[in-house]
């Protein structure tokens, strides 16, 4: 479909980033995919989604990863028991494989992942991210979570660098950074739904200029 449109969200923990993305893609009327991606990267390989899952947005040791592999097992109805080694970069590309089939069949909206520079070859993509100040993002984890605030902290802290590391060491470009996007926004300014009706008015210009 040449005239689908892909957006592309990344977002800080805590700025609302997912919770944008879905009502965005609602009121866009496209699909929306964060953690959904797993199950069909799962059901493409063959492989557990467990390895997904533990590889996901994860930076750690990316460098000897890369090089060197990581040890998992295989288990799910669609391939064999055993060992195997399998890269940080091999999970990547099968996960890479889905987004960019996903994105050249129909208009969708995507959450982290890296997808705005697996899709950066698309005619039609938008990068947009979503922030929030620290002091915000702390309630916000705390109270979603039922967590302290010195617990939502460590979260945050934990999760933004794992999020920097992964969109850096595969976009080679800069995580939250201006230049990295097309369009960067703070969530806490307008709130969650006005700052909805921003994105969908920008986006919905942007295409119209390009269709």
């Amino acid at each position: 479909m040449r005239n689908s449109f892909v957006v592309n969200i990344g977002r800080q923990l805590g700025s609302g980033g997912r919770e944008i993305g879905e009502k965005l893609a609602k009121r866009l009327e496209i699909e929306f995919y964060d953690k959904e991606l797993i199950n069909l990267a799962s059901k493409d390989s063959g492989l557990c989604s467990d390895f997904f899952e533990r590889a996901d947005e994860e930076a750690s040791s990316f460098s000897l990863g890369g090089l060197f592999g990581m040890r998992f097992s295989f288990y799910n109805d669609t391939t064999y028991t055993g060992t195997n080694c399998l890269s940080h970069d091999a999970l990547f590309k099968i996960q890479s494989d889905v987004i960019r089939r996903l994105a050249d069949t129909r208009s969708c909206l995507f959450v982290g992942r890296c997808a705005d520079y697996i899709l950066r070859d698309h005619p039609l993509s938008i990068n947009i991210f979503i922030s929030a100040p620290l002091n915000v993002r702390i309630n916000r984890v705390s109270k979603l979570n039922g967590i302290t605030t010195e617990e939502a902290e460590n979260r945050i802290e934990k999760q933004d660098r794992k999020r920097s590391s992964y969109y850096n060491y595969y976009s080679y470009k800069e995580w939250g950074h201006s230049t990295s996007y097309n369009l960067c926004i703070d969530s806490s300014i307008l709130g969650i739904d006005e700052t909805v009706s921003i994105l969908y008015d920008y986006i919905s210009r942007w295409i119209a200029s390009r269709v």
